[in-house]
């Protein structure tokens, strides 16, 4: 039995005025002291070597992370979506690229198939992906097809038992170590973004392979890579929901994917405003602490307002989503507003760092660097403003 799973539940536990059951604050305590003792000693390293860090992967499963917001029936924890953004929060004060990686793995990479791979497919892989046996990853982003994701150009059709998939992915997180794959792709091209289906595809599936992916900007301890189909053959049990709404599944994938990257966002912004506000109390100029100029009390101020804003916005939509009512524009207004105060509050603080934010010593840069994927991932800032306003104006 997972650390997780052995929590006592039910008693309220405040954090920043939101009240939490005791299992989710015993989760978000877990969490921070594991972040704080195993993942920061090594976040430098990883970063600098663009390394995958196999063994920290292993003690995120041992701690049960991934089975956070599963049934116990499939070997979850039977926890809520809040729990685990908690998780994902906590390592990403120390790491982002610990929290994307578990991130893309539950929400992107396990999550569908839970939702909507019917009894086989949810039998087949989610127990393995909750027991770490493997790592999920999900395939949507084309080189010809980004933000306009109903521009797939990867085709399947089927022939017999099987369909024959062709074409090509990138960008695609935890790739190069992930057993199973969630992808897209055409079924009928002359229904538009209605001929697009979902797929689970394993990793030895004959005509699929990887290609590892380009240095990155930031992010670079989780790992990402492209996937090539040529005429890969997956069974046709496989299909992921009815044929036709893959398109539909993905924005729903999404739409929950947002909350996980905004706590990530969250999870940076926190990391950064710690950072700048200890190293503010002890640094001098002009005869005093830092902390004690306005122009660095205000910069901290604002760090503090927006990070308390994000989070408000964040809880909301993962209660919202773990109570079964619409959460779309809940978890684009959460994911738009925390990505962008994620790079507002690391480049404050590497402006109240100064030269020393500037280099590799201090980790304010790190942190800034892996903030910008947070505006970009998931959708970008403005696509969830294009979410946002078509909710609000329907």
């Amino acid at each position: 039995m997972s650390p997780v799973t052995e929590a006592a539940r039910a008693l309220p536990a405040i954090h920043h005025g939101l009240e939490l059951t005791q299992d989710q604050a015993m989760i978000r305590d877990m969490v921070r002291e594991f972040a704080q003792s195993e993942v920061q000693k090594i976040a430098h390293e990883i970063d600098e070597h663009h390394r995958f860090p196999k063994e920290l992967w292993q003690k995120i499963v041992d701690l049960g992370l991934p089975g956070i917001p599963f049934s116990e029936e499939v070997g979850g924890s039977g926890g809520d979506t809040l729990a685990y953004i908690l998780a994902v929060e906590e390592l990403a004060k120390v790491c982002g690229s610990t929290a994307l990686t578990l991130a893309a793995h539950v929400s992107l990479g396990t999550y569908p198939i839970y939702k909507w791979g019917g009894e086989k497919l949810k039998r087949l892989y989610v127990p393995k992906l909750i027991a770490g046996e493997y790592m999920g990853a999900y395939g949507l982003t084309e080189p010809n097809a980004g933000s306009d994701s109903g521009g797939t150009q990867t085709t399947a059709v089927l022939k017999g038992d099987q369909y024959v998939l062709n074409g090509r992915k990138c960008f695609c997180t935890n790739a190069n170590h992930a057993g199973v794959f969630i992808v897209t792709a055409v079924t009928d091209k002359s229904l538009g973004p209605k001929g697009i289906s979902a797929f689970v595809v394993p990793r030895d599936t004959p005509g699929f392979s990887l290609e590892k992916g380009e240095v990155k900007l930031g992010m670079r301890g989780s790992d990402w890579g492209s996937l090539v189909f040529e005429d890969a053959r997956i069974p046709r049990d496989h299909l992921l929901g009815p044929e036709g709404e893959g398109f539909k599944t993905f924005m729903k994938t999404l739409d929950g994917g947002r909350i996980s990257i905004g706590a990530l966002a969250l999870g940076l912004a926190e990391g950064a405003y710690d950072q700048a506000r200890a190293y503010a109390k002890n640094r001098e100029a002009f005869g005093r602490p830092l902390a004690e100029q306005q122009a660095v009390g205000f910069k901290l101020a604002n760090m503090a307002t927006e990070i308390e804003c994000s989070r408000h916005l964040l809880y909301h939509a993962a209660r919202l989503k773990d109570s079964g009512q619409n959460y779309s524009s809940a978890a684009a207004m959460g994911k738009l507003y925390a990505s962008e105060t994620a790079m507002r509050a690391t480049y404050d603080a590497i402006q109240i760092f100064g030269g020393n934010g500037y280099s590799r010593e201090y980790p304010v840069e790190r942190m800034w660097r892996d903030a910008k994927l947070c505006t970009i991932g998931e959708g970008t800032s403005e696509i969830q403003r294009v979410i946002i306003s078509r909710n609000i104006l329907r």
